[in-house]
């Protein structure tokens, strides 16, 4: 195979974390090229065997840093940035990571010609009160300014075995009597599958999605906050009561929390903002197919996947059946 045969060049930002491993695969399945842009390469080789051999290779980057950015993306036809972060800790902030970070990623793909395919959330917003919904806002006002072409997706809650949100509730279950609902549960989610959100983003580097257009992923069903955790708990065969929240202790919780050093906080002040603003699809990009099922994607239920991640929170384990509740 001669150079210019050399099938296309995807540089993969945050190719290691809970969204980008999928999208990692999802890429790999289709032949592409693929360069993972992360902090720490040597922590993500268990993503070669994803890929044939030579076709998933790695780089240092940092989107705090300029430099290691523009190295990543020499080369890359199309470039995705998978990367944010849920809360602040050391020099990982919001402004640094989601704002500025995705101004430099869009910049760099600018700079070599490179096409941009960003990964953004539902309640993006650069007027909003929350700094994650805040710099997520500013990050696609930067995005469309710089590359008008680029495609923005953005995801209600991820789904899936490395994810943040049901993994941690079912985990809760083992130490504590009660589980926490903020706002009494209300909160409106429509969570979608990691597997759903990267074969949106391998459509896109396919070149399939409109240029310049803002995609929202939700999937099949809109669920509260309360019946989220109903939905877990039934899949992991345990009975635990609720606590109800109200946003002004779950805010002065999150606060105190947060301010414990090197410990991951289970929750913040900055996301009881978000809680109190519902994260599914608008009505708009229902109307205008900027949807999953306007790119021809069939969203999988939250039903038919929790169990096949969440076995080892039962009671004892895959041996308990799902319908005995402990």
């Amino acid at each position: 195979m001669t150079l210019s045969n050399l099938p296309p060049l995807v540089t993969v930002f945050g190719g290691s974390g809970f969204v980008g491993r999928h999208v990692v695969r999802a890429l790999a399945k289709r032949g592409y090229r693929i360069r993972v842009a992360v902090r720490r390469p040597d922590l993500a080789f268990f993503l070669q065997p994803l890929g044939n051999v030579g076709q998933i290779s790695f780089v240092q980057a940092n989107l705090r840093y300029r430099a290691s950015v523009d190295k990543a993306v020499q080369g890359a036809d199309h470039v995705v940035n998978c990367v944010g972060i849920l809360f602040e800790s050391g020099r990982n902030s919001f402004d640094a990571v989601q704002d500025f970070g995705a101004r430099a990623v869009a910049e760099a793909a600018r700079s070599v010609g490179a096409r941009l395919t960003h990964i953004s959330a539902i309640g993006a917003d650069a007027k909003s009160d929350s700094d994650y919904a805040a710099t997520k806002g500013r990050a696609e006002d930067a995005v469309r300014s710089i590359l008008p072409d680029a495609v923005i997706l953005r995801p209600s809650i991820v789904f899936g075995p490395e994810d943040d949100f049901f993994n941690k509730f079912a985990a809760m279950t083992k130490v504590m009597p009660v589980l926490p609902l903020v706002g009494g549960g209300k909160t409106k989610f429509q969570p979608v599958h990691v597997e759903d959100v990267a074969e949106a983003v391998a459509r896109s580097v396919d070149g399939k999605l409109t240029p310049g257009a803002v995609y929202e992923l939700g999937g099949r069903d809109v669920k509260t906050f309360r019946e989220c955790l109903e939905t877990m708990l039934e899949v992991i065969g345990r009975k635990r009561p609720f606590l109800t929240l109200p946003f002004g202790i779950a805010s002065l919780i999150g606060s105190l929390s947060s301010m414990i050093p090197f410990v991951k906080p289970a929750l913040t002040s900055d996301q009881v903002k978000l809680l109190k603003s519902d994260n599914v699809v608008s009505e708009a990009a229902k109307a205008e197919g900027r949807t999953l099922e306007g790119m021809g994607i069939s969203p999988v239920s939250l039903e038919s996947i929790l169990p096949t991640y969440l076995v080892h929170y039962r009671p004892h384990g895959q041996f308990t059946g799902s319908g005995k509740a402990a």
